[in-house]
């Protein structure tokens, strides 16, 4: 344990220094990165040098009790109990620290929600999912923006893509990303046959210009008149922006605010977190070494929970939990299912701590 902390209080004052150096400013993007994990540090360097404080206390204790002054010795017998109580209770709090720390917990976070398999059903339990997040968010007290809202011809949505802001939006909801499956009886169903639909939910960290650097020779750019809803002003001015990303091939589109401007920093919002995601999925496959948690955020294609409204139970297939309190949880009451992803990821990375 001490080996590691020495480790850690010398990657602290290294990242110090490297800060003050005459030029640290000139690249700013480095300089705020190095900021950010000195920043992120604080905590654990505080907590690793009371560690060591009363480490080497215990140690100087324990040799006086191994020596042969008698006094000294009925004078530590008692200050070495308490003392192995304080460093055991300051070991756990380390080892909690120690986890490594998912640098984009903090972000705000690009959600986007689409209709699965299961036609207007899918659509239809699409646009439930979607309330749901706004209402989680709401009770967080997140500011929200509609980035894209494609809605379908026989109610709900085919698409959604909404920004969260707000402290640890990212970190909250990272484990929302998946199949999310829905079983119940469509409203068209006369002979009351359950059905299954799914739709699939992507969150994503937003990116920040320091995070991504978009050259714009590699945009492809395209302007044309919106459809849908929004009256007569979509179809009278080319207000919707189609972003092509040249070297990945991945393509935005953006079309709810009747400014060409205002959609064009909208779709390159999202472009620039997709184009995120995709680098730090990159990053982690190069890591031979990283741990397997029990909690994938990466697999989309993998079903991670069902709503079964019959029965009133949504269970998340991660983590075995199963809750019989749906219509709360599509009201945004997703604290206890956050809670306890949350809960299971940490245990797995103490593990490997």
């Amino acid at each position: 344990m001490i080996d590691k902390l020495q480790t850690v209080l010398a990657r602290y004052d290294e990242l110090a220094e490297l800060m003050n150096l005459p030029d640290a400013m000139q690249d700013m993007k480095a300089f705020t990165k190095l900021a950010r994990e000195h920043r992120s540090l604080t905590e654990l360097v505080d907590e690793s040098k009371k560690y060591i404080i009363t480490f080497n206390q215990l140690k100087d204790d324990e040799e006086i009790l191994n020596g042969d002054d008698p006094e000294l010795k009925e004078l530590v017998k008692d200050e070495i109990g308490e003392l192995r109580n304080i460093l055991g209770l300051q070991e756990e709090k380390l080892k909690n620290l120690l986890i490594p720390n998912d640098p984009d917990d903090d972000k705000n976070t690009i959600l986007e929600v689409r209709s699965g398999t299961g036609g207007d059903e899918a659509a239809l339990f699409a646009g439930n999912l979607y309330r749901m997040y706004l209402r989680y968010a709401e009770r967080q007290g997140w500011k929200m923006e509609v980035m894209s809202l494609n809605e379908n011809e026989g109610g709900g949505i085919k698409e959604a893509v909404i920004s969260l802001i707000g402290e640890g939006a990212y970190g909250l909801l990272k484990f929302e990303s998946g199949v999310h499956r829905v079983q119940r009886i469509p409203e068209t169903e006369s002979s009351g046959r359950v059905h299954t639909s799914a739709a699939t939910v992507a969150v994503l960290p937003e990116a920040e210009d320091v995070d991504i650097e978009i050259n714009e020779s590699d945009l492809k750019i395209d302007t044309y008149r919106a459809s849908g809803a929004g009256g007569q002003h979509v179809n009278k001015t080319e207000s919707a922006i189609r972003i092509t990303h040249n070297p990945t091939g991945l393509v935005v589109i953006c079309q709810d605010e009747t400014s060409q401007h205002k959609n064009r920093d909208k779709a390159l919002k999202v472009l620039r977190s997709r184009l995120y995601e995709v680098e730090m999925e990159k990053q982690n496959k190069e890591r031979a070494s990283a741990r397997k948690s029990m909690v994938s955020t990466g697999d989309r294609s993998a079903k991670i929970r069902t709503y079964n409204f019959p029965q009133g139970r949504v269970t998340d297939h991660r983590i075995n939990l199963t809750l019989y309190k749906l219509n709360e949880i599509m009201d945004g009451d997703l604290t206890e299912v956050i809670e306890a992803l949350k809960l299971e990821d940490q245990k797995a990375a103490m593990e490997a701590v």
